[in-house]
């Protein structure tokens, strides 16, 4: 008995659209973090400057 191997399905890949998202979610990351960090700084800047009046 002999076994024949299986031929693989050609499933078409979804390489695109997957990397569109990732750097959209990347990108939406940068910019919340670099808000956050903004608003950090304008807190310490605004405490900073009532502690000194």
């Amino acid at each position: 008995m002999t076994q024949e191997t299986a031929t693989e399905a050609e499933v078409p890949t979804l390489r695109q659209r997957s990397d569109l998202f990732g750097i959209a979610y990347l990108g939406t990351i940068g910019i919340v973090m670099l808000a956050w960090i903004a608003s950090l700084v304008w807190g310490a800047m605004a405490f900073f400057t009532w502690l000194v009046s």
